[in-house]
C-alpha cells in the first residue's frame, strides 16, 4: 500500500488484442515452397484371395501376404520400414435364393512398405504387381520429420512473412515495432505429396 505522499509507479499500458490509431496491429502470413528431392517413397500393397471355402479364402490370403512380405522385406537396406495394415475375410451371399447362402469369401490385408532406395523401387512396385491378386498403390514421396528442409522452409516462411509485415507498416505510416505472436497453423498435418 502506498501513502498519499508517495507516488504511484506508472502502471503498464494493457496489452490490446486489437490495433489501434496510434498502434496498428498488422497480421500477415508467411508462406515458403521449396523444391527438394523425396527422402522416402511410400507404396501401399493390396493383397487378397478369394474362394468358396472360408479356410481355403484364409489360408490363400495367410500365404499370399507372406510372399508379398517376404519379397518386401527382400530387399533389405533399401525398405526401412513394412507396416501390416487392415486385414479382412468377408462373405459375399448368393444374389438369389432364399436366406443368407455364401456365394463365395473375399479376403484383404493391406501391407505398407517405406522405401529409401529409389533404383529399388521401381524393381519392387513391378515384382509385386506380378503376384496374384495383388495391387500396388503409389509411390507417395515424403520427407523425413527431422529434414533440415523442414527448417528451411519455416525459416524462409518467416522471413516472407516479416518482409510483408514491414511492408503493409510502410503503407499505414509507420514501422513494424514487435512480434506479438507466430503460429504455424495446419504444420502438424502435413501429407505425403503423391
Amino acid at each position: 500500500m502506498t501513502s498519499p505522499a508517495e507516488p504511484a509507479e506508472p502502471a503498464e499500458a494493457p496489452h490490446v488484442p486489437y490495433g489501434t490509431p496510434d498502434a496498428p496491429r498488422i497480421a500477415v502470413r508467411g508462406e515458403a515452397q521449396l523444391e527438394v528431392d523425396p527422402e522416402i517413397a511410400r507404396i501401399g500393397v493390396t493383397v487378397g484371395a478369394r474362394g468358396k471355402d472360408r479356410r481355403a479364402a484364409l489360408d490363400d490370403l495367410t500365404r499370399r501376404n507372406a510372399t508379398a512380405l517376404d519379397l518386401v522385406k527382400g530387399y533389405g537396406d533399401a525398405v526401412e520400414r513394412v507396416e501390416t495394415g487392415a486385414f479382412s475375410i468377408t462373405p459375399e451371399l448368393t444374389k438369389y435364393g432364399r436366406g443368407e447362402r455364401v456365394h463365395a469369401y473375399h479376403g484383404r490385408v493391406h501391407i505398407t512398405a517405406e522405401l529409401t532406395d529409389f533404383t529399388a523401387l521401381g524393381e519392387l512396385t513391378t515384382r509385386l504387381a506380378d503376384l496374384e491378386l495383388t495391387s500396388v498403390d503409389g509411390p507417395w514421396w515424403a520427407l523425413r520429420p527431422a529434414s533440415p528442409a523442414h527448417r528451411r522452409a519455416r525459416q524462409q516462411a518467416v522471413r516472407e512473412a516479416v518482409l510483408r509485415a514491414r511492408e503493409y507498416a510502410e503503407a499505414l505510416g509507420t514501422t513494424l515495432a514487435a512480434l506479438i505472436e507466430l503460429a504455424d497453423i495446419g504444420a502438424e498435418n502435413a501429407q505425403p505429396y503423391p
